[in-house]
């Protein structure tokens, strides 16, 4: 009669005692570690003890030394797989670009702040201009350490323009569907909203959406407001620029496509030219519906 061999991290138990402890270090151990599948029909739950008794290691505080090491050896493994993914490097940059945004506004309002304590006459015209025009309008009559910092402002807004560039062309390559259809601004800032395109791609479309539009739908939830018909879908032109009684519709429908998009995007990573063109027929379809 030939015994049943049960698997383990460090090696493998008969059923009649016998082992047969796995050799390497602990990289080859966590390599044996991911290759272990057990139905839970046959899983017989591991005792330390038994590698103790297979002469794998002399006590329990040993084997949860060795074990640990095996552990991080497998969340390093995973890590680095999750960095190889096409959509990471455009996640940190679509990230940080709104950083950009996020202090380039608090930069205007306190260079304004400041600059109205030598003018104070200053204080209704800015607030009339473009932030850029204000800046520009500051750097032109500040002196001082307010001008360094009104030229810092502008060559931030610069900075700002090209990161911009570059995640509209990365998302083009990463998202080529999705891109196709809001561009790859939207598509970029979409895929960081959901924190991944792996995690787009499993979305339904009535989340997608409203994604980016968490508060209004919170609102909604708990004091009956309105509830949000678009999130970050809204920054793509075929939405904002519909008729106020389309729009829910369009932002559906743009959804809609959006999620087959992600996917085609996560498990193909190619442009679909035919699904591209019928999408935008039907975006544009509900467009026009009266």
């Amino acid at each position: 009669m030939i015994s049943t061999m049960r698997r383990y991290w460090f090696g493998d138990v008969d059923e009649e005692g016998g082992c047969r402890i796995a050799g390497g270090d602990t990289e080859a151990l966590a390599e044996r570690a991911l290759s272990l599948r057990t139905g839970m029909d046959t899983f017989v739950p591991l005792d330390w003890r038994t590698a103790r008794d297979c002469g794998f290691v002399g006590d329990r505080e040993e084997y949860i030394d060795r074990l640990r090491e095996v552990c991080i050896a497998l969340a390093r493994r995973k890590i680095a797989q999750r960095y190889r993914g096409r959509d990471v490097e455009l996640l940190q940059m679509v990230r940080t670009l709104d950083e950009l945004d996020h202090v380039i506004n608090l930069l205007n309002e306190r260079a304004a702040e400041w600059y109205q304590v030598a003018r104070p006459s200053f204080s209704r015209k800015y607030r009339a201009l473009p932030a850029r025009r204000m800046v520009g309008a500051i750097r032109r009559v500040a002196d001082g350490p307010l001008r360094r910092v009104a030229d810092e402002i502008d060559r931030l807004y610069g900075v700002r323009s090209a990161l911009m560039q570059e995640v509209s062309e990365r998302a083009d390559e990463v998202l080529p569907n999705c891109s196709a259809l809001v561009g790859g601004l939207v598509a970029a800032r979409l895929v960081s909203r959901a924190g991944g395109l792996a995690a787009l791609a499993r979305m339904p479309a009535s989340t997608i959406q409203v994604l980016g539009s968490e508060r209004a739908l919170f609102s909604h939830l708990r004091a009956g407001t309105p509830p949000p018909k678009h999130g970050i879908i809204f920054q793509h032109r075929r939405v904002h620029n519909a008729p106020k009684e389309v729009r829910g519709r369009v932002a559906r429908v743009l959804a809609a496509r959006l999620g087959i998009a992600a996917r085609l995007d996560y498990y193909r990573g190619v442009a679909v030219p035919e699904f591209i063109a019928e999408a935008q027929a039907r975006i544009d379809e509900a467009g026009r519906a009266a």
